[in-house]
């Protein structure tokens, strides 16, 4: 709960509790006093009265206090639950004392304590409330002063039926939602150190292969110089099968350097959370022209036909596509397809397929959730591409089948740039 973190929004949020179980408390002890009027004269009405009207001035001060200026500490919370007992004790004591049966009304300051306050606060709160219903049974005042046995013992079951029912009901409101707010909390916890302990292997990922792309740029720069320099001693002499090698080296040193400047712009977006709005047609023509590069003999099939909605992307989400490109070709050599498709709860589904098996081991539960063994790599693409398709507010799906496998990614729809939200 939000006020076991000593918040101040958790005190403002307690606040209202607390008066809706003391508006209850004075509700009934306004009704009793009627309902008692109309078969004994109370002895003590007036004052009865009076400090169920002061009960509920005290509950509203308590009110503005915990929500204009809530505390920081624990400790007013907990002198405010005493005065409730010592109050309802007050009253209690001017209605016939330990006789009355509203007098298990003492009981619900003590249950909101137990849910509310640490446990030494608590203890002492309870302690409070048993000396409290003593001193009723020890000092006591009748409840009229003509004492009629039959109307005090039908007055006095009625009592208990109605104070059983409010007990109940209170406790069903106020302390059910509290430990229907724990629960909520409990599982947003557990989800929380799921994420981070996620997000703490990919950082240590993303270390890694920062530090290669590091060491890398040193033998790619010795490499191109060398090329170079093959170039400027063969020149002339070199034959034709020796050129094309030479050139087709160093078309593939300049695409380990876009490689790697597409890293760093990859790590500079993702650490300045910038987002591109693009049309899916937009989007996924980038995304052929990377794969075309990357598998220029790839048997992948790109479908013309696509959704006329945008999406937010960045070049992190570029990658975790490609890397479930990778996984596709990996598994199926002959056939891999690309299309794309609104589902029926409006989001943007890319979808690949492919007719192999090998992401069987990594699709037991849900793809992508840690990193499995792979056939083929470290097998940790998948899990990479789960982690930020989840940033963005998307989700992986899988379907496996006898012809093959299939991955959906779903993707929320972003409002192209420059286009204002309707009021």
């Amino acid at each position: 709960m939000e006020w076991l973190t000593h918040s101040q929004t958790g005190f403002r949020q307690a606040a209202r509790y607390l008066l809706g179980m003391r508006l209850a408390v004075i509700a009934t002890q306004l009704v009793a006093i009627a309902v008692a009027e109309t078969t004994v004269t109370l002895a003590h009405r007036a004052e009865a009265l009076i400090l169920s009207l002061l009960y509920g001035v005290l509950a509203t001060l308590a009110w503005l206090w915990f929500s204009r200026k809530p505390p920081e500490a624990f400790l007013p919370v907990s002198l405010t639950l005493a005065t409730d007992l010592f109050v309802i004790g007050l009253w209690l004591y001017f209605t016939g004392g330990y006789t009355n049966p509203l007098v298990s009304l003492l009981l619900l300051p003590i249950a909101v304590a137990i849910i509310l306050v640490p446990s030494r606060q608590s203890i002492v709160l309870t302690i409070f409330g048993v000396a409290v219903y003593t001193a009723l049974v020890l000092w006591h005042t009748p409840v009229m002063h003509d004492h009629h046995s039959a109307d005090l013992a039908q007055l006095h079951l009625v009592g208990m039926w109605v104070t059983f029912a409010l007990t109940a009901a209170i406790l069903l409101l106020v302390v059910g939602t509290l430990a229907r707010r724990l629960r909520l909390q409990q599982t947003q916890l557990s989800q929380f150190r799921e994420n981070r302990l996620r997000d703490e292997q990919i950082i240590a990922l993303g270390l890694s292969a920062a530090a290669v792309a590091h060491r890398l740029g040193t033998p790619l720069n010795t490499m191109t110089l060398l090329l170079d320099e093959i170039r400027s001693h063969t020149e002339g002499q070199a034959s034709i099968a020796l050129t094309e090698d030479l050139d087709l080296m160093g078309q593939q040193l300049n695409l380990c350097g876009q490689h790697l400047q597409q890293l760093t712009k990859a790590a500079i977006e993702a650490r300045n959370a910038q987002l591109e709005v693009l049309t899916v047609k937009n989007w996924l023509a980038r995304l052929r022209e990377s794969a075309t590069l990357l598998w220029p003999s790839g048997p992948v099939q790109w479908p013309g036909t696509h959704p006329d909605v945008s999406v937010a992307v960045d070049a992190t989400l570029d990658q975790a596509v490609l890397n479930l490109l990778a996984n596709a070709l990996t598994a199926s050599p002959s056939w891999v397809a690309v299309r794309s498709q609104l589902s029926e709860s409006g989001q943007v589904e890319v979808i690949v397929e492919d007719q192999g098996d090998g992401l069987e081991t990594a699709l037991q539960g849900t793809p992508g959730e840690e990193i499995v063994d792979s056939r083929h790599g470290l097998g940790v693409g998948l899990f990479l591409s789960n982690a930020t398709i989840q940033r963005l507010g998307g989700n992986l799906r899988a379907r496996t089948s006898e012809t093959g496998t299939t991955m959906v990614i779903d993707l929320p729809v972003a409002r192209p740039q420059g286009e204002e939200t309707p009021p």
